[in-house]
């Protein structure tokens, strides 16, 4: 049996002291093939000798650290990564077999055993350092139609497969729509949207949806049904129903949040990451929060607006904590805190909660909020927000810096709200850094392209 430790300060010191590399595992509670290498190739009685003599075992949960998945993620999961005592990636790969991991093992084990010294006199290759970054930015119309090039025609939908259902440039269409009344976006909106519930995306007999299908026609979906998923999709038919009129978007509105308020609901308040995870992580909640209260104003549902502020105020009592930002997870202290991602789903959401209540504490909450992003994750010297606050026991790809572009773009739409009802702050400048830390990246990113669009047309 595999001993598996966290990623912990301590478990690299050890690696250090014992001169031995580290087997990095990346895993998540929904993922099948996560089960399948623990059940067969960490289970092997020869691979776990291996380890146990020359390596330090770590394992990651992907969903509870989505920092240091998003860095040493090697295509999927399982991730199977082989680092040195500093954290730095020697190489690795996803799902190993039995067969296979006891040579892979034995190589690794050789090679740094013969590489030692050289490795341990190049320790400072991961100190911080900005990431490059283009000069160029995607004009406007240009990155419309990026975005719309990308659109299935027969099958509805964004690319090719697999196929996950974005939702962005369902709302970005559904925004043109609105304002032009041209018909193209409005068949667009309407063949993804009744895509993703017609196809094999929707889970028919338990309700939800699987988080993406691995052809082009929505078949052979994924089985995990994730929160953020829904929440995503949940706001897409909240927006249809109230932008095309249609009786089965408002159908379909109903039958997501029914979804999650009660498949994935917590006892307690609060709804939990997978239909596999009973963990209740701050940006997923924030974002069923948002979804959920624009599916209250769509259905005319006070009730289901009352449900959503009391699931999101249980886990933000939970992961707060005055003037240290939300913790990842409900949890006692071992949840990390201070990841780009958590704050800006949060600070949309006390909006969201704002603007349906007009409740003086959500606009407190949201402006302290706000100053904790500017505080701790603003680039000054290039603008844009990094994806976590730094740490001093930070270890390997961890001192990287890195600016997400979904999320700088989504921070630079919260922003721009919260410039609105805010008294005594101006967030405005940091609203069109962040957009601009967006745009420099917009030209590579596809349908994922329209946050960086719906993020301009906000900020102007």
């Amino acid at each position: 049996m595999i001993e598996w430790q966290p990623w912990t300060a301590p478990a690299f010191a050890r690696a250090a002291r014992e001169g031995k590399p580290v087997l990095l595992s990346i895993a998540a509670a929904w993922c099948r093939a996560c089960h399948e290498m623990d059940r067969t190739t960490y289970a092997d009685p020869a691979v776990a000798a291996l380890i146990a003599g020359r390596f330090v075992a770590v394992r990651v949960d992907a969903d509870r650290r989505p920092d240091i998945n998003e860095r040493y993620n090697l295509g999927g999961w399982p991730t199977t990564a082989f680092l040195t005592a500093d954290g730095r990636l020697i190489t690795g790969g996803t799902f190993i077999d039995a067969d296979r991991m006891t040579g892979v093992l034995a190589r690794v084990a050789d090679a740094f055993e013969a590489r030692a010294a050289e490795w341990a006199t190049s320790a400072g290759d991961a100190e911080e350092r900005d990431p490059p970054e283009s000069a160029d930015s995607i004009a406007f119309p240009d990155a419309v139609a990026a975005i719309f090039s990308t659109f299935d025609d027969e099958y509805g939908g964004f690319g090719v497969e697999p196929k996950f259902p974005h939702t962005a440039p369902v709302h970005l269409a559904l925004g043109l729509f609105r304002e032009t009344g041209v018909a193209h976006w409005r068949r667009i909106a309407e063949r993804t949207l009744d895509a993703f519930w017609d196809g094999g995306l929707r889970d028919r007999d338990a309700g939800g949806f699987f988080r993406y299908a691995a052809t082009r026609d929505w078949q052979l979906p994924h089985a995990e049904k994730l929160l953020d998923t829904n929440a995503s999709i949940l706001a897409a038919y909240a927006e249809a129903s109230v932008v095309l009129g249609r009786s089965v978007d408002r159908d379909r509105t109903a039958a997501v949040a029914r979804f999650i308020t009660e498949s994935l609901r917590d006892p307690a308040g609060g709804y939990y990451g997978s239909d596999a995870e009973r963990v209740l992580y701050a940006d997923a909640n924030a974002a069923a929060a948002s979804a959920l209260l624009k599916a209250s104003s769509a259905l005319g549902d006070s009730a289901l607006g009352q449900e959503a502020l009391a699931s999101f105020e249980r886990v933000l009592l939970g992961c707060y904590r005055p003037g240290a930002g939300l913790a990842h997870y409900v949890s006692g202290d071992d949840a990390v805190r201070g990841l780009l991602g958590d704050q800006v789903m949060a600070l949309a959401a006390l909006l969201e909660a704002h603007d349906l209540t007009d409740g003086e504490p959500y606009q407190m909450m949201a402006e302290e909020i706000g100053h904790y992003l500017v505080r701790e994750m603003w680039d000054e010297a290039s603008g844009g927000f990094v994806d976590r606050s730094a740490r001093a026991d930070d270890i390997g790809l961890l001192r990287t810096r890195r600016k997400p572009f979904v999320l700088n773009a989504e921070a630079a739409t919260a922003l721009v709200r919260l410039q609105r009802v805010s008294r005594e702050y101006d967030f405005s400048r940091h609203a069109r850094g962040a957009l601009l830390a967006a745009a420099r990246e917009a030209r590579t990113q596809g349908p994922l392209a329209a946050h960086y669009v719906l993020a301009a047309r906000q900020v102007g």
